[in-house]
C-alpha cells in the first residue's frame, strides 16, 4: 500500500465517520439544549444545533483509532511500517495533540451553553496553548530559548484560534476556511515526505468536508464555538508540526509559509480588532464589519460571499504550495 492510498483513505474515513454521526450529536444538542437561538445578527428563523465541533471530533478521533489500530496490526517493513515507526516516534506528541483538541472543544461547548466571561475563556486557551507547547508541539523560529519557544507557540495556537472563530460568521465559511487550510498543509507535508504529519492533516480536511454539506449552503447544523475553537486548534497546530524549512527553502519563506495559508482568517481578525480599537468597542464583541458581511453589503449574497473568500483562501494556498 502506498502513502497516497492512505492518505486518501484517511481523507475519505474522517469524513464517513463525520457525516454519519451528525444526525447523533444534532439529536443530543437538542436534547440538552446546546442550540443557537435566532435573535440579533442571526438569519436563521429556528434553533440550530451547535453540533458540528461535536461530530468533526468524533469523526477524527473514530478515524485516528481506526486507522492507527489497522496499522499497528497489519504493518511491514514498507509503507505500513514507516507510519508505525512514526506513531511510536511522536505519541507522545500525538497525545498532547488529542488531549489538547478534546480541552478546547470543552472550552467552546462551555462557552456555547453558559457564555464564558471573555476573560475565563482566555485564560483557558492560553492554557491548553502551554500545555500542547509542553508535549513538544512548539515553534522555534531558529531562536534556541525555551521561554520564546514557549511564549510563541502559545501566542500563535490563540491567534489562530480567536482568528477562526471571528470567521465562524456565515454557514460553511469556518468550515471550508478549515479545510482549504488543512488540505493545503497536508500536501505541503506530503510533497516533503512528512507522511504521518500529511495523514493528519488529510484527516482534519476529510473531517470538515463530512460536516460541511450540514452546514453549507443551507445550515442544519452549526460548528458552534466548540468547532471554530476546534477547527482553529486543528489549523494551528498543523501549523507548527511540519518542517517548512529545508536547505532549498529560505527562512523567512518557512515563516511565510503557514501564514500565507491561513491569510484569509489571519488579516481578517486582525481588520475587526483594529477597527473595534479605533472606534472604541472592546475587541471581543461581535459586529458586522467582517469581510463576508461586507461583501453581504456589496450585493453579494451569502453563497457568493462564502464562495469568493474560500477562493481567496485557495489562492493564497496555492501560492504557499507553489513557494514551498
Amino acid at each position: 500500500m502506498n502513502q497516497l492510498t492512505l492518505y486518501s483513505l484517511a481523507l475519505l474515513g474522517a469524513a464517513l465517520a463525520t457525516t454519519a454521526v451528525v444526525p447523533f450529536w444534532r439529536h443530543w444538542c437538542r436534547h440538552h439544549g446546546v442550540v443557537d437561538d435566532p435573535g440579533h445578527r442571526k438569519i436563521h428563523a429556528i434553533p440550530i444545533p451547535l453540533a458540528g465541533g461535536l461530530a468533526v471530533m468524533t469523526g477524527l478521533l473514530a478515524a485516528l483509532l481506526g486507522g492507527a489500530l489497522f496499522v499497528i496490526l497489519y504493518s511491514s517493513d514498507g509503507t505500513l511500517g514507516l507510519f508505525k515507526y512514526g506513531l511510536a516516534r511522536r505519541a507522545t506528541q500525538l497525545l498532547g495533540i488529542t488531549v489538547g483538541a478534546l480541552a478546547m472543544l470543552l472550552v467552546g461547548l462551555r462557552d456555547d451553553t453558559v457564555e464564558l466571561r471573555p476573560a475565563t475563556k482566555f485564560t483557558c486557551q492560553l492554557l491548553v496553548a502551554l500545555a500542547v507547547a509542553a508535549s513538544g508541539v512548539r515553534i522555534t523560529l531558529f531562536i534556541p530559548n525555551i521561554v520564546f519557544s514557549y511564549a510563541i507557540t502559545a501566542l500563535w495556537i490563540l491567534t489562530v484560534v480567536n482568528a477562526f472563530n471571528f470567521m465562524d460568521n456565515m454557514n460553511g465559511l469556518c468550515a471550508g476556511l478549515g479545510a482549504i487550510g488543512a488540505l493545503a498543509f497536508g500536501m505541503i507535508a506530503a510533497q516533503s515526505g512528512q507522511y504521518l504529519v500529511a495523514t493528519m492533516a488529510f484527516l482534519i480536511t476529510g473531517a470538515l468536508l463530512g460536516f460541511l454539506p450540514y452546514n453549507f449552503p443551507r445550515a442544519t447544523a452549526f460548528l458552534g464555538d466548540s468547532g471554530s475553537h476546534l477547527v482553529g486548534y486543528l489549523l494551528a497546530v498543523l501549523g507548527v508540526l511540519p518542517h517548512f524549512y529545508t536547505h532549498k527553502h529560505p527562512r523567512h519563506l518557512a515563516v511565510l509559509t503557514p501564514l500565507l495559508i491561513l491569510v484569509v482568517p489571519l488579516a481578517d481578525m486582525a481588520w475587526v480588532v483594529l477597527l473595534r480599537w479605533h472606534i472604541g468597542q472592546p475587541f471581543y464583541l461581535g459586529d458586522t464589519n467582517h469581510l463576508s458581511h461586507r461583501l453581504v453589503r456589496r450585493g453579494y449574497s451569502t453563497v457568493q460571499s462564502v464562495l469568493l473568500i474560500w477562493l481567496l483562501a485557495a489562492a493564497a494556498a496555492a501560492l504557499a504550495f507553489l513557494l514551498q
